[in-house]
């Protein structure tokens, strides 16, 4: 007969420990989560293991004050907070690490395209084609799913309903933004080329 393993139950309020204590164990814990998560934890998730009236932010803020001088650091993105090498290793990481896939494969005219369609999406081939006044590649759109920086959007609400393209949770990671209102001022962007002018926005 096989034992029943299941996990004891979290004990979240720690109440036999002193507030010191226990402000350093939620801390710890926070630490564990996002140490062991692929992806970003939301704000939610990490309420889940904490005491019921300690401040998920306030315990986030003081654990990245922890981790000051360390080669990592929290960071805030796609809705949530993961661990992020800090930017200054990165040569370190390229020079020794086995670091595969997670290296973004995209030249200039790729992240033109992808901040393209950041700003105005729901778009079409069709409107990146007017952005950019030529056809964009069925090969480089593959890529870009490929690498989970866009999805397929809303179908446009005009003749054969083509499919939109639209930027994923990853797109945001993988920039370093909490969300699309973190993107830079697009009027900046537009004058450095990189994408259309304002009005050319929607799915066409």
């Amino acid at each position: 007969m096989a034992k029943d393993r299941r996990e004891p139950e979290l004990d979240r309020e720690l109440a036999d420990l002193p507030p010191e204590l226990r402000w350093c164990e939620w801390m710890r814990r926070i630490e564990a989560v996002l140490f062991a998560s692929a992806s970003p934890v939301p704000r939610e998730d990490l309420a889940r293991i904490v005491g019921q009236g300690a401040s998920v932010d306030l315990l986030v803020a003081d654990l990245a004050a922890d981790l000051g001088g360390r080669a990592f650091e929290i960071a805030q993105v796609a809705g949530g907070w993961m661990f992020r090498t800090r930017a200054a290793y990165a040569p370190a990481i390229r020079a020794a690490a086995d670091v595969g896939d997670q290296l973004l494969d995209l030249n200039e005219f790729d992240i033109a395209v992808l901040a393209a369609i950041a700003y105005h999406q729901p778009i079409t081939r069709d409107g990146l084609k007017d952005i950019f006044g030529k056809e964009i590649s069925r090969d480089l759109i593959g890529r870009l799913h490929a690498q989970d920086l866009i999805g397929t959007g809303p179908r446009a609400p005009r003749r054969g309903a083509p499919y939109t393209f639209v930027t994923t949770a990853q797109f945001l990671v993988a920039f370093g933004l909490e969300t699309l209102a973190d993107l830079p001022e697009r009027e900046q962007l537009a004058d450095a080329g990189i994408v259309g002018e304002p009005t050319q926005v929607g799915v066409g």
